[in-house]
């Protein structure tokens, strides 16, 4: 089977008519570059040119050669030039999950901006999910990258997670509540309220955190009459229906009718934790994104500095 460098070699004699003019275009010797031609046509068992004093030129069979190669050699060249730039995380598509409470805002948002206009060539598919179904997703190989929410109720060692820096929790609120009108509340100011937020008994994420820290505070968190596990949630804020605990990602959500009042704990200002989960090999554009995405996390795309509403 010809190569790829006898194929380059064959179209440079072919197009500039001569072993001379094509040995230093390729920057070959010309004995070098006569052996590789002698090679391939011994190889395909026919004569690709006919050698005359003052050049060569192509055989019938050498034309017809010449007329299928020429565009397999671009291919083969483009392919490998994709390949290529796969490998340095240049190119290709990127598998991105998220969960509802990571959304595609702030810190997220600014490192796609930011990965996607370094790397023209890459694609980012973006897919929402739970933080448990991320992590079965990544040891099946269906994804590339996830950014799951801490407490994780199940792991699985084909998954390795990189804790992002920890981010503070706000009360999202209905405009009209009477809690609105405070400048900071405790979390013991929470109890008796309805939380819009309910705790799935599978899995882990923002809403056990909220219920973990408002067990610590000394209340069970009442659940409101309409709930929600996506970022829904602070539209049922807005319409009344409660309140709920928000980390800095999805402050930039907040719809209007809602407020943000920052929060105290028993143990200092209450936080809640994202991570970033990758298979124990991760792949070129995974590994660049992962980076991206920590440098955007702790940067100043954060919005704890935000001035409540």
């Amino acid at each position: 089977m010809p190569s790829l460098r006898q194929i380059r070699y064959f179209l440079a004699v072919a197009d500039l008519g001569g072993f001379t003019p094509a040995a230093a275009s390729l920057f070959i010797a010309q004995p070098a570059l006569s052996r590789q031609i002698g090679l391939l046509e011994d190889e395909l068992g026919f004569a690709l040119f006919l050698r005359e004093p003052r050049g060569v030129r192509l055989t019938p069979a050498g034309e017809l050669f010449r007329q299928r190669v020429a565009g397999m050699a671009e291919g083969l060249q483009a392919a490998a030039d994709d390949a290529r730039r796969l490998a340095r995380g240049e190119g290709g598509v990127l598998r991105l999950l998220h969960s509802s409470s990571t959304p595609v805002a702030g810190p997220l948002l600014a490192a796609l901006r930011d990965f996607t206009a370094a790397r023209p060539g890459v694609r980012v598919d973006l897919d929402r999910l739970s933080s448990e179904q991320q992590i079965g997703a990544l040891a099946a190989g269906r994804a590339d990258l996830g950014l799951v929410r801490l407490p994780l109720l199940r792991r699985d060692p084909a998954v390795h997670l990189r804790p992002l820096p920890e981010e503070r929790l706000w009360a999202a609120l209905p405009a009209e509540h009477p809690l609105a009108a405070r400048q900071e509340l405790a979390l013991a100011d929470l109890a008796g309220e309805r939380f819009v937020a309910a705790v799935h008994r599978e899995r882990g994420g923002l809403a056990r955190r909220v219920t973990d820290l408002c067990l610590e505070a000394g209340f069970t968190p009442a659940t409101a009459a309409a709930t929600s596990r996506k970022t829904s949630q602070l539209q049922l804020v807005a319409a009344g229906f409660g309140l709920a605990l928000i980390p800095d990602a999805m402050a930039p959500l907040l719809p209007a009718g809602a407020v943000l009042r920052p929060l105290a704990g028993p143990q200092g200002t209450p936080t809640a934790q994202a991570a970033l989960a990758l298979p124990p090999a991760p792949s070129p554009l995974a590994e660049a994104f992962a980076e991206a995405l920590a440098a955007a996390w702790g940067g100043p795309n954060k919005t704890s500095g935000a001035t409540p509403a």
